[in-house]
């Protein structure tokens, strides 16, 4: 079987029983009054959402650790245990970043505590896992600390001092990014199902095949969550998806030697997160706003677009960012 159909297969079956594992999920988050807290200074249409079952996330973890697991359990019966060495990481990495999210989601919508976890500790908590992850990348299986320049075919290698804290900074960065982008029905997962799938193909050109594998399963979990989160949204990811999602791309664009990939294919976080940065920036020095309400999916919404625009429009432009960055790649 090639494999091309065999990552397609694994994207079905993930779909497939995301699916199974919301419509399992949801109704015990409901059960549970695992709402929703929307904020009274945003957009006033978002207050109709305010009890929808958050905390979501969790659907996706499910479906990825189970079908790691099967996975690797496949690959074990084959012999394909090199595979297993290359996902592994990268697994457990997302799901760290996921579980700190899960612990602030907890705090926040089932202990009712409003602040959630305090952001030093979350920080903290991110920051361990990410520091982790690259020590053993370059310390332990001694993967290399060369990345490689989009476009141009050149490596460099970065001194290990360098590397680490440079790898750090990309894993915090692409999740504080996702997590801006997680604010409207739909937008999030769609962006992520579309640049986890084009990390499946980056990684498949490198022959990543292990990593390759668990981006197709993230990306089919993404594509099942939308069933629910799509405009109106059934569910919410919280922080616990936006976390693990974050973990994702930049585990995986740090494994595959490529995170100079995610300023190309992640340009809808990017552009979500510099426009907080210029909206505090501006307001401090002129007292002005430059932007309606940040990040920048609000601005659209107060400027008349509906969710459904803004998650379509957005898309479309992470589709064709990330066609350049197969390209580039």
């Amino acid at each position: 079987m090639s494999l091309q159909i065999l990552q397609i297969i694994y994207f079905l079956v993930a779909f497939v029983f995301t699916v199974i594992v919301g419509k399992i999920t949801i109704p015990v988050l409901k059960s549970c009054k695992i709402g929703q807290n929307e904020r009274e200074d945003g957009p006033r249409s978002h207050l109709r959402k305010q009890g929808t079952p958050t905390m979501g996330g969790i659907i996706m973890i499910i479906s990825i650790v189970v079908l790691s697991i099967v996975t690797s359990f496949v690959w074990i019966k084959d012999g394909l245990n090199d595979n297993i060495k290359d996902l592994v990481p990268v697994c457990l990495a997302s799901i760290g970043f996921g579980i700190v999210g899960l612990v602030d989601d907890f705090k926040k919508l089932v202990l009712k505590n409003t602040e959630g976890l305090n952001p030093k500790l979350k920080m903290f908590g991110l920051l361990i896992i990410a520091t982790i992850f690259t020590i053993y990348l370059s310390n332990v299986i001694k993967l290399g600390t060369d990345i490689l320049i989009p476009f141009t075919g050149y490596r460099i290698t970065l001194p290990t001092w360098i590397y680490i804290p440079f790898t750090i900074l990309v894993m915090l960065a692409a999740t504080n990014a996702v997590n801006l982008t997680d604010g409207i029905d739909g937008l999030a997962a769609t962006v992520l199902t579309i640049i986890t799938v084009t990390l499946t193909i980056i990684s498949a050109r490198y022959e990543e095949f292990g990593v390759a594998t668990f981006s197709t399963i993230v990306a089919g979990s993404c594509a099942g969550f939308l069933v629910y989160n799509v405009y109106k949204a059934k569910v919410f990811m919280g922080d616990t998806g936006s976390l693990l999602l974050g973990g994702v791309i930049s585990s995986i664009a740090i494994y595959i030697k490529n995170p100079l990939i995610l300023l190309i294919v992640a340009i809808v976080p990017i552009a979500e997160t510099l426009s907080v940065i210029m909206q505090v920036i501006s307001f401090r020095f002129t007292g002005k706003r430059m932007f309606r309400m940040a990040p920048l999916h609000h601005h659209f919404e107060l400027s008349g677009w509906r969710e459904n625009k803004v998650v379509v429009v957005f898309g479309f432009i992470t589709l064709v960012f990330c066609v350049l960055g197969v390209l580039g790649a």
